[in-house]
């Protein structure tokens, strides 16, 4: 995908059993998780109760190089994150994961997803004293463990009490001196998974992908509103905050996950496929090739391909050497890396009736950009089609749709977006289709930037914006 969209982070802790090198082990699931996020990264170490970090911003081959992996150790416990900014500004002291120095001992804390009342709880503990660093919901999150710790006769009680008070998306991995602690928010809006080492250590990741790439069994995804803890004395699930209706992003099997992802029992690239094959069933169409946008859009162009028998064809070739243009912190930056990136196969699209497959349209700038690029290569139609239904409302759950004058969807007609981004015709996938493409997944789904029906009550005022305002004053 090529849009303007933005993902928040991915999350990753090992707790060893046996002799794993586990800054090693964190530095390969988050490589596998960099997809996730590319503004920044960071490794806590704990070895014995003494925590060594490092974090900064880059992609994770950029700020570990060199020595700076040997130089976090071999601890028993470790924790790492990517991120990329959606609440707070790219710079380092929003990288994660933090570290937190505490009177009852050391917290590491990874945290995936946005909070909707973190600008309350900053509030809240503002007046009360706290002095805050950052502009991310990781550091609210921190000040509300540390006070449920106070009262609390252990970590994952503070962790269980301070749900209470987060409301929204959060998926986390915390790290005491003793203990590893992973946690789903209750309506689960972003995955967590466990998996287990061949010597028996635990580890914890956003997506199975990471958990193949060191090597780990996947075990489980956490319930939504599970914590689990483990430390020597084995493995702990607490359910207090279980129950509830479950809500996971479906823009996790349209986009932002690996195709060799597999989240609530459902293969991601199965996903797309099916979302493929029901775009094909919404928006027929005759045409002579159908190609996809790399990456996220060629297994949705392998399904309609396979649905409608209109022979799949590679219509783009991407420079791998540049990342998601999604990531880009700016509109520049993001043109520029679109023109970077991708060229049309001429071979593919010369002469012929295109249908062209993406996930997404949000702003429409770049999608008018790739359009272009097929004009020049000599198709002679474009059949675009994307494999979601249209954003016209904000997210406030971790995905960065935060403006609904910025989405092309609120001031155009689907007939006048056609005609902006130059397509021949234009077919969105359905709400009811991107709800059905996870055949067989163990959880409900959150379309609220589709449909405006949010499982949770929504701020009236972003609070990220008053956030970033404060940090300019």
């Amino acid at each position: 995908m090529f849009s303007d969209l933005h993902e928040e982070c991915g999350v990753f802790g090992v707790f060893s059993k046996g002799s794993a090198d586990t800054a090693a082990l964190t530095y390969a699931a988050l490589f596998a998780l960099q997809h996730r996020g590319q503004e920044s990264c960071g490794i806590v170490v704990n070895d014995r109760g003494i925590f060594t970090h490092h974090k900064d911003v880059g992609l994770v081959q950029e700020v570990f190089s060199g020595d700076k992996l040997d130089k976090l150790g071999q601890g028993t416990i470790s924790i790492g994150h990517v991120r990329y900014s959606t609440t707070g500004s790219n710079n380092r002291v929003n990288a994660q994961p933090l570290v937190v120095r505490h009177i009852k001992g050391p917290l590491a804390i990874a945290h995936n997803g946005n909070l909707v009342n973190a600008y309350q709880l900053r509030q809240r503990y503002e007046l009360r004293g706290a002095i805050f660093q950052s502009t991310n919901d990781t550091e609210v999150i921190s000040y509300c463990l540390t006070e449920h710790r106070l009262q609390k006769d252990s970590i994952e009680r503070a962790v269980e009490h301070a749900m209470y008070d987060l409301k929204g998306a959060y998926s986390l991995v915390v790290m005491s001196a003793q203990k590893l602690i992973a946690a789903r928010d209750p309506n689960g809006f972003r995955p967590l998974v466990m998996g287990t080492l061949p010597d028996g250590s635990t580890v914890f990741a956003s997506e199975t992908c990471a958990l193949d790439a060191i090597g780990a069994q996947y075990e489980r995804d956490l319930l939504a509103g599970e914590i689990i803890v483990v430390d020597q004395e084995g493995i702990r699930s607490i359910r207090t905050h279980c129950g509830k209706k479950t809500a996971l992003c479906v823009f996790e099997f349209v986009y932002f996950a690996r195709p060799d992802s597999v989240i609530e029992g459902c293969s991601v690239h199965r996903a797309r496929l099916r979302a493929g094959e029901l775009l094909w069933q919404e928006h027929p169409v005759d045409a002579d090739v159908v190609i996809g946008v790399p990456d996220s859009g060629l297994d949705a162009a392998l399904g309609f391909s396979r649905a409608s028998g209109i022979p799949y064809g590679v219509g783009f070739v991407k420079n791998r050497y540049v990342g998601r243009t999604f990531i880009q912190p700016n509109q520049k930056q993001r043109m520029n890396s679109v023109r970077l990136k991708l060229n049309a196969v001429r071979e593919t699209v010369e002469g012929k009736r295109v249908v062209l497959i993406d996930d997404s349209i949000v702003r429409g700038t770049t999608s008018a950009r790739i359009v272009g690029l097929l004009r020049d290569a000599g198709a002679k139609e474009i059949h675009f089609r994307v494999s979601c239904p249209p954003f016209t409302n904000p997210c406030y759950f971790g995905t960065d749709v935060d403006s609904r004058e910025n989405l092309i969807a609120c001031r155009m007609t689907i007939l006048e977006i056609c005609t902006e981004i130059g397509a021949d015709s234009l077919g969105y996938l359905s709400v009811e289709g991107v709800q059905q493409i996870a055949k067989g997944a163990k959880c409900g789904f959150c379309t609220g930037c589709f449909t405006g029906d949010y499982p949770v009550a929504v701020p009236t005022v972003q609070p990220k914006d008053k956030f970033e305002n404060k940090l300019e004053a």
